[in-house]
């Protein structure tokens, strides 16, 4: 006798699934340094940065769930960089990719290991990281659906934290602390929020996730670009209401972490909910940027699976465990360097897949010749003067 098979959890949710899973890979460790480096260039002015960037990374995020919709077999940035772009793309996309993962990796394991030991008080930052990372590992090794499943539940969670900061601190702002433009600090902002909204390695993931309901990949992407805006732009009101610039200038440089400065500066079961907000949001991203590396290595080096999750899990555990970088060291280079190389690439197989794709996609936006010029200027020029910094 044939019975009906009964949809799955994950078979039902596919839609809400694939918001969390993108959503999980886009906010992550880079918000908790905006409200320090808003409060440098001053709110209203860092305001219009959060929403500009906000609104490039809505197309760029489109444009490459096209270039996903427009290709059969599923890859990773390396993969269709290739495809699209020759070798000399997939060598630059296997440069920037495995550069931004390693190094958002690395910030949450360190962010984690503060975070839980800032909430705790015993034991230390280290053997906090070290349990987070155990509890990751098994779960990227569950897959996309075990991945997909928690997330669907921690996503409104964080977003709940958030709203729950807010109206706690309502008495506690002091609106004189959201301080004017100062132009010295103009470019400060951008490293951290472009590595804010980097999410690039989860969209195939959402993909993958959405299945039959494909269709629905425009959407996904919209909504999944459309929260972290409303979100960095609140939590930084809120963060620099409370603390103040002052404040954030008295603390050493790795304290100037917004879950941190609440901690130190607001009431103590609200440090507590910032930190477990810092906790949720970097756990969420920790496992869909490992996913989507580990399958970098699966899918476009043919690695077997347990190398190709050795391989994503190895680096960011040792840089942590033998104290290499810092938290706001990894935030800023990830961001402007390789979060830039990697809207180049985008856009450059946005156009060629628009030339030499396999199907139709599911949605199509056009040529946005103008639009894209001034993406590539942007990411160029970001890159160049990041590097120029940096020596």
């Amino acid at each position: 006798m044939n019975h009906k098979e009964v949809p799955s959890f994950f078979d039902k949710n596919r839609f809400f699934i694939s918001i969390a899973t993108l959503l999980g890979i886009i906010i992550g460790a880079g918000i908790l340094g905006i409200p320090y480096v808003i409060a440098k260039a001053g709110y209203l002015y860092g305001l219009g940065i959060i929403i500009i960037l906000g609104v490039a990374y809505i197309y760029l995020n489109l444009f490459y769930g096209e270039v996903v919709l427009r290709t059969k077999k599923p890859h990773q940035l390396p993969g269709y960089a290739e495809k699209y772009l020759g070798k000399k793309g997939k060598i630059l996309a296997s440069i920037a990719m495995p550069i931004a993962i390693y190094g958002a990796l690395t910030a949450y394991l360190i962010g984690v290991g503060e975070a839980a030991y800032a909430i705790f008080q015993w034991g230390s930052p280290l053997m906090y990281a070290l349990f987070f990372f155990l509890v990751c590992t098994v779960i990227v090794s569950g897959g996309i659906r075990a991945m997909g499943k928690a997330e669907f539940f921690l996503i409104p969670l964080l977003i709940l934290v958030v709203i729950i900061i807010g109206v706690m601190s309502v008495n506690r702002l002091e609106y004189s602390s959201l301080s004017p433009w100062d132009i010295r600090y103009s470019f400060l902002p951008y490293g951290i929020l472009i590595f804010a909204y980097m999410g690039f390695a989860g969209i195939p993931e959402a993909r993958e996730v959405l299945g039959p309901e494909a269709r629905k990949m425009k959407k996904v992407i919209i909504i999944s670009s459309v929260i972290p805006i409303i979100l960095y732009a609140l939590f930084a009101f809120v963060v620099i209401g409370v603390v103040g610039l002052d404040n954030f200038e008295l603390l050493q440089p790795n304290e100037r972490i917004a879950t941190v400065a609440l901690s130190m500066y607001s009431h103590p079961f609200l440090g507590i909910l910032a930190n477990l907000l810092a906790i949720l949001a970097m756990f969420t991203s920790f496992l869909t940027n490992a996913t989507a590396l580990k399958e970098v290595y699966h899918y476009d080096y043919r690695l077997p699976k347990i190398p190709s999750l050795f391989l994503t899990l190895i680096v960011p555990l040792l840089i942590t465990v033998f104290g290499l970088t810092t938290f706001l060291t990894v935030l800023g280079f990830t961001g402007a360097v390789s979060g830039g190389l990697e809207g180049i690439l985008v856009v450059l197989m946005f156009w060629k897949a628009q030339r030499l794709g396999e199907r139709k996609p599911e949605y199509a936006l056009g040529k946005k010749k103008l639009l894209t010029i001034l993406f590539l200027l942007m990411f160029g020029l970001g890159v160049l003067y990041s590097l120029w910094k940096l020596v």
